[in-house]
């Protein structure tokens, strides 16, 4: 299935890097996390979460390099596989076409998953059975979104370091709980 993602070119044409499906996954991960789409630097290295945004997400879950990319533990699979470009305020949206075309039947493969980790707008509203209306409403009702198997965050990304000082109860609340999910799963 992994090598069927990666060859994917379903949308080649609307890709300004061409296409660099960005995916990790092993039948039994424990941990999934879904965020939006890889950004230049992961699609020039071809591994997830290999940016600053990683080293804030690493730091979040407390895991090292070599925990987080063992795949037989996590699995990796965004909204959109491939660099979408740039537009005004940063990267654009996730390409529309890879959730619906690959994420269930990529689910299918991964039985063993315990919790999903959804990180920013497009993972929320793509999963959650309940959109509170904002990223940061979401967040703070992660604990709504755990009977489910998910665990609302916001995006890692340093553009969003003002978010975070905006909410210390991110850090004091919200990173001890994903770190006691992520702890007890792996």
């Amino acid at each position: 299935m992994l090598k069927e993602v990666r060859a994917c070119r379903l949308c080649e044409a609307n890709l300004p890097l061409g296409p660099r499906p960005v995916v990790s996954a092993a039948r039994s991960a424990r941990l999934l996390i879904i965020g939006q789409a890889p950004g230049t630097r992961v699609h020039e290295s071809g591994i997830p979460w290999n940016d600053p945004s990683g080293d804030r997400l690493r730091d979040w879950l407390q895991l090292d390099r070599d925990t987080f990319y063992d795949e037989s533990h996590i699995a990796i699979m965004p909204m959109g596989f491939c660099y979408p470009g740039r537009g005004k305020g940063g990267d654009l949206p996730p390409r529309p076409e890879c959730a619906p075309t690959w994420h269930q039947r990529l689910l299918e493969q991964l039985p063993n998953i315990q919790l999903t980790l959804l990180i920013g707008q497009y993972a929320q509203r793509y999963y959650l059975p309940h959109w509170y209306g904002s990223i940061t409403e979401n967040v703070r009702h992660y604990a709504d979104a755990l009977p489910h198997g998910f665990f609302p965050l916001p995006h890692p990304s340093p553009r969003n370091t003002l978010w975070l000082k905006r909410r210390p109860w991110f850090e004091e609340e919200v990173v001890p709980a994903l770190r006691a999910q992520v702890n007890e799963i792996l």
